[in-house]
């Protein structure tokens, strides 16, 4: 009797050890899914978010952040185009008389060099108007962050920005 006694409650135990690891992997996986989510990686946060709850049907964060990162994958790749251009910083950007187009041009090149061609978005000028085409630009900036460069040149030019899934779109205020 001692025996089976023992037997169970050895058994408890691995079946609460199995099922603490197995709560603390999802709990990983969820963390992992974040972690994915911040970083504009909507399909790699998915599969982490689905792989806790394997592990874990019941865990209600996962759940709904698998929800969330479905209906909006396309404004999580944004996000993170938009967090990767500021986080490059640019060592010296100047330009003088340059228009609108060949600073958004000389700021996507300097961001290609920088960046060994890891981080250079796509930027259209979108200006059917042709609002943009007569304004020019001079700049001389030093260890700037290249959102606060676009953010310089969107002061100087009456421009804004818009962040897409594939894009940075600049157009006219």
């Amino acid at each position: 009797m001692r025996t089976l006694i023992a037997l169970g409650v050895f058994a408890f135990g691995i079946k609460l050890a199995l099922a603490q690891s197995a709560g603390q992997q999802a709990e990983a996986y969820y963390k992992q899914g974040l972690a994915s989510e911040k970083a504009g990686d909507p399909q790699a946060a998915a599969e982490a978010f689905n792989a806790a709850l394997k592990l874990n049907p019941g865990h209600a964060d996962a759940r709904y952040r698998a929800g969330e990162v479905r209906i909006n994958a396309a404004s999580l790749k944004a996000r993170a185009i938009e967090s990767k251009v500021g986080s490059v910083v640019i060592p010296v950007y100047q330009l003088e008389e340059a228009t609108v187009q060949e600073a958004i041009e000389a700021l996507s090149l300097a961001m290609d060099k920088i960046t060994e061609g890891k981080t250079a978005p796509n930027f259209i000028i979108e200006d059917p108007q042709n609002k943009l085409a007569d304004i020019r630009l001079s700049l001389q900036l030093k260890n700037v962050p290249a959102k606060a460069i676009l953010d310089y040149i969107h002061s100087q030019a009456a421009t804004k920005a818009r962040y897409d899934e594939h894009a940075v779109v600049i157009m006219a205020r």
